[in-house]
């Protein structure tokens, strides 16, 4: 007999399913055909006042990093980061830090971050991993060695999601972190400048909508998510068109501004037009090794076709609905103005093994 595997959603629906139906490896299940098209609704999510500014975000730069170095000064000009919250520190450049080698990472930002600081952007593209566990996860939420025991086990869940905070260092004693991570400088330079060009330039009556597209496969383990898609259709008051369609349609994507599926490689990056402070991600088990070459897709493809946020999982997660992106509340809290960092991390309910990788402070639907 299975049991039962909950997520709880907003303030009161619970969504089950079976833990056999949510153990399967995110990278090796046969294909099969798409499920039954489920009855949607949309859930609710806390109203959300205020987001997070360059104010209060802190910057950590890797000195023994000449990508880290760019990209870092080229983040604090553009974004104006304040020159007290900015690190500067020697840490190893390679894929996967040991639980000693992130502990001295993790206490210098300790030592340095002040009160004022509510989250963290980390201006490199390696290290992605303290062991098992994401390094912006181990950085926001502490390491959890527990969850390298069986990588596929339920993992330490995460206050800060679905919620209303937007002082979580203030509120809850976390800072939300996310990795400026790209192939290239000049990748990470064209980044940071989608973000900033983002800022509340969406979500107004009149104009053309934004899209929101989620895609059904028929991987069916990495599919599991679709049945968290949203309704289809034009929501005016918020300027965005929530459009589900199938992996088979090939047409072109235009004025994109979130795309979620569940594949292990995505075949229509070369047919979107994404919308600056666009994000993307697609639920397969190594998204999150960044550089790495597996067969799966990297989760920094997105960021090189044009989109400005992403996540992926570092080690095995097996497809648990909850160490992946919800849709509809990364959908909710973004068009409620809060960054991409906060929509994101908000999104996931077990984020230990999950990487937040993009431009942080994007803000389309910022007013």
């Amino acid at each position: 007999m299975s049991l039962p595997v909950c997520l709880r959603l907003g303030f009161a629906m619970l969504l089950c399913a079976s833990a056999a139906a949510l153990a399967q490896p995110a990278a090796s299940a046969p294909p099969a055909s798409a499920a039954q098209e489920p009855q949607r609704r949309w859930m609710a999510v806390p109203r959300v006042s205020g987001r997070l500014t360059a104010r209060d975000l802190g910057l950590v730069i890797n000195t023994a990093d000449p990508y880290s170095v760019a990209v870092g000064e080229y983040y604090i000009d553009k974004r104006g980061i304040p020159p007290e919250q900015v690190l500067r520190l020697e840490l190893p450049v390679k894929p996967v830090l040991s639980a000693a080698e992130f502990e001295l990472l993790a206490a210098q930002v300790r030592e340095h971050m002040g009160p004022q600081v509510q989250a963290l952007a980390m201006a490199w593209n390696q290290p992605w991993a303290v062991e098992c566990n994401s390094i912006t996860a181990a950085l926001t939420l502490g390491f959890q060695p527990d969850a390298c025991k069986q990588t596929c086990s339920p993992n330490r869940p995460s206050g800060y999601f679905n919620g209303a905070s937007s002082r979580p260092y203030t509120e809850l004693g976390l800072r939300p972190s996310m990795l400026l991570a790209t192939r290239s400088v000049e990748s990470a330079k064209a980044l940071i400048d989608r973000g900033v060009a983002s800022d509340g330039q969406l979500g107004r009556r009149g104009g053309p909508p934004a899209k929101a597209v989620f895609i059904n496969t028929q991987d069916r383990a990495r599919n599991v998510r679709s049945v968290l898609f949203p309704p289809e259709g034009l929501i005016a008051a918020r300027g965005i068109e929530v459009d589900l369609r199938q992996a088979s349609e090939t047409s072109q994507l235009r004025r994109v501004i979130l795309m979620q599926t569940g594949v292990a490689k995505v075949d229509v990056l070369d047919n979107l037009q994404w919308l600056p402070g666009a994000l993307a991600d697609h639920l397969t088990s190594w998204g999150g090794q960044l550089l790495a070459s597996h067969g799966q897709m990297s989760v920094l493809d997105w960021l090189e076709s044009g989109a400005t946020a992403s996540f992926g999982t570092v080690s095995e997660p097996c497809n648990h609905l909850q160490k992946f992106p919800h849709p509809q509340v990364l959908l909710l809290h973004y068009l409620q103005g809060e960054t991409a960092l906060e929509a994101y991390w908000k999104s996931v309910a077990w984020p230990a093994q999950g990487v937040f990788v993009g431009e942080p402070s994007a803000a389309p639907f910022a007013r």
